[in-house]
């Protein structure tokens, strides 16, 4: 059944310190796919925000001589500056401090004591600060290693409540073989059933005493809940679940005909595949539709990560070469759902290639010749009249087709790699009409053919790309003089809408790069010389 409405969600970044290009990836990807259902028409609710508690947070207040409210406030000030830098297009920033989070959190684990699903024992185990996670001897091996950071674990002892996973493991893997769908790519599947469970699930600490920034439990106040139960109800406390207005929770949560989807980082996948299931069958709700695991974006040889300091700020690559680039970049360099790198080599050859060359320099051919041979105004559709009319009219309905599916399954990357097929067909279809020629032959019907076709393929790219390109796309309609109330997502089924509108020649809407001067710049900005 096709869905009617969908609910995407980012995980929720930790405060720890500034957010780097690696947290950008996740947010824009995922920006895309709302921005994408909502141009298609769809009812999209998209919720990003911030996972404010825990014993790192604590740490790095007292090391900074801040409270804990105090330093995530100043951190998560710059998340929201990052996301209006970036264009993020959320409905709702959650924090895990608010009042509309933390008091549901409480209900949620006396609904859960009271079903019997939480008991009351002693912690004794490996814990690994940076990660907030728990690990079992086998685990973290000879050495003592976190798994997942690869940094030492330390040994813990404590009182704690526990969650009781066996319970719900039966389920677990019953839900797992019914929804084949439900973690993508599959090898995540794979990897939760023989890494993780059939191992032997051990119960889950959710509670901790040791340190008190986090959500206070109200049966026992000497323990506030441990991070992952707090954090992961965020997809419910969002949409007012437990509130006294259920009316989100209920049209994108219980509502069956809108898909849930949750974006996430490989890192965090253990968390949301085994444990968040548990938690919402314990609570009687039902489980989310997709939990889509991006890969990881690395700096060459190793993961992005704030402790490590080797990350890549954001800010000075969108001032210096404008959203649209970094966010093209970010959804097209590395096919979603893989591992990959950023080089400042990567970055500049892809906008030079993609957008300057081809996009770009497409445009402003196209928009030049229709000022030199018609005066500006984009010729009437007569339908295919050269002989390779037909093969730029028939790619683009092949591309919106595959884009639609590429996309609809959440393989963005792909997606974008079809329109780029297409404006390479377009520039293509320049050159083998040679309008130069047609000109000079006094092929009139010929040329205006082309030029109409030229701008219905630019017209159908630029639509096609607006969910990343926030700024071109719009560009691009100017430049065609397309008006606004014609600049629809329907009309691109029509090829040959686009006619009539008289052209205004614009600045390029990506000047080209010089590798020389720019990648320079970016090594600069990587090793901590820029601010």
């Amino acid at each position: 059944m096709d869905k009617k409405r969908f609910y995407i969600t980012t995980p929720i970044y930790y405060p720890s310190a500034k957010l780097h290009i690696g947290h950008a990836y996740c947010t824009v990807l995922s920006d895309v796919f709302a921005r994408y259902k909502r141009m298609r028409g769809f009812e999209c609710f998209f919720l990003t925000g911030a996972d404010e508690h825990g014993q790192k947070i604590e740490k790095n207040a007292a090391a900074a001589g801040k409270t804990p409210q105090q330093f995530v406030d100043e951190i998560v000030e710059g998340f929201y500056k990052l996301w209006n830098l970036l264009e993020i297009s959320n409905d709702d920033f959650i924090r895990t401090t608010q009042e509309r989070h933390w008091k549901v959190v409480q209900d949620i684990f006396t609904k859960m004591l009271k079903n019997d699903d939480i008991y009351l024992g002693e912690y004794e185990g490996w814990y690994c600060t940076p990660c907030e996670a728990f690990w079992t001897e086998t685990q973290v091996g000879p050495d003592h290693i976190c798994p997942d950071c690869g940094r030492p674990v330390q040994k813990a002892k404590e009182e704690a409540y526990f969650f009781k996973t066996k319970k719900y493991v039966d389920s677990l893997l019953k839900f797992y073989d019914e929804n084949p769908q439900f973690l993508t790519p599959e090898s995540r599947k794979n990897e939760m059933i023989n890494t993780f469970i059939k191992p032997g699930l051990d119960d889950l600490c959710i509670s901790r005493t040791s340190f008190k920034w986090g959500v206070p439990i109200r049966e026992n106040d000497r323990h506030v809940i441990y991070v992952w139960l707090d954090a992961l109800t965020n997809y419910i406390t969002a949409l007012g679940y437990g509130s006294k207005d259920e009316s989100l929770f209920k049209k994108f949560w219980e509502d069956p005909e809108c898909e849930v989807i949750h974006i996430l980082g490989a890192d965090i996948t253990r968390f949301h595949a085994i444990y968040w299931p548990m938690f919402l069958e314990s609570l009687g709700l039902r489980k989310p539709d997709r939990e889509f695991i991006h890969g990881l974006l690395m700096m060459r040889d190793s993961k992005m990560s704030k402790s490590k300091g080797n990350v890549v700020d954001p800010y000075p690559l969108v001032e210096r070469y404008g959203v649209d680039a970094v966010r093209y970049y970010l959804t097209r360099e590395v096919t979603f759902g893989n591992d990959g790198s950023f080089t400042p080599e990567q970055f500049i050859e892809r906008i030079n290639l993609d957008l300057a060359n081809s996009y770009g320099n497409l445009l402003n051919r196209t928009v030049s010749m229709i000022n030199k041979y018609f005066d500006g105004i984009i010729p009437e559709y007569k339908g295919d009249v050269t002989p390779f009319d037909a093969s730029l009219r028939m790619t683009a309905e092949s591309v919106i087709k595959l884009y639609e599916s590429s996309l609809d399954d959440l393989k963005i990357t792909e997606a974008f790699v079809q329109v780029n097929e297409l404006v390479s067909r377009a520039n293509k279809y320049i050159d083998e009409t040679e309008p130069w020629v047609l000109s000079k032959e006094g092929k009139i019907e010929e040329l205006a053919s082309v030029m109409n076709h030229l701008a219905n393929a630019i017209f159908i790219a630029s639509k096609l790309y607006e969910p990343v390109l926030v700024k071109a796309s719009k560009g691009a309609f100017d430049q065609l003089g397309i008006p606004e109330d014609k600049r629809g997502y329907e009309a691109v089924y029509k090829f040959g809408n686009v006619q009539g509108y008289k052209v205004n020649k614009g600045n390029p809407l990506f000047p080209r790069l010089d590798a020389n001067i720019e990648v320079p710049f970016i090594q600069e900005l990587m090793n901590g010389k820029k601010d």
